[in-house]
């Protein structure tokens, strides 16, 4: 399976690709009031309303850096009402992808109740690097809040 890696802060992290439907470089995002710090804002993607998570902010505490290898990962994004969106996520060193057969990956059996979206771990020469299951990325208040059909249009 081929993976598109990131880092926060000093840690390597992995998304399947064929969860990616491009990656961007950073763009000027319109913020909205009253959300939590690690929602970095919306823009539009072509013709499409697409929220976007600061994935440093959101395991870290603090922004991504702005960087020439920040940038926004557009991801497939689907979980309880079973509609596709778009949804960005803010990451630095998007450089690097990594393939690794299934039979690689690692299961941690550690679970973290604030952060259900970790997954299994891949180890390289380099140590090791936690996958993330983007359909666990958002509460169920902000599935209803960012990807309800007033607000956002499903992704074709």
């Amino acid at each position: 399976m081929l993976m598109l890696l990131f880092n926060v802060g000093n840690e390597r992290y992995a998304i399947a690709s064929q969860k990616v439907v491009e990656v961007i470089p950073l763009v000027l995002l319109k913020t909205l009031p009253h959300t939590p710090p690690h929602i970095a804002g919306v823009f539009n993607y072509r013709g499409r309303i697409v929220p976007v998570i600061d994935v440093c902010q959101l395991m870290e505490g603090k922004p991504c850096g702005d960087n020439l290898s920040t940038r926004i990962i557009l991801t497939n994004y689907c979980r309880d009402n079973h509609t596709q969106h778009i949804l960005g996520l803010m990451a630095e060193q998007v450089v690097e992808t990594l393939h690794k057969s299934a039979s690689e990956f690692i299961d941690s059996r550690i679970q973290i109740e604030t952060a259900p979206y970790l997954g299994q771990m891949i180890l390289d020469e380099k140590g090791m690097i936690q996958c993330v299951q983007i359909e666990y990325l958002l509460s169920e208040a902000e599935q209803v809040n960012f990807l309800a059909e007033n607000f956002l249009n499903p992704a074709i």
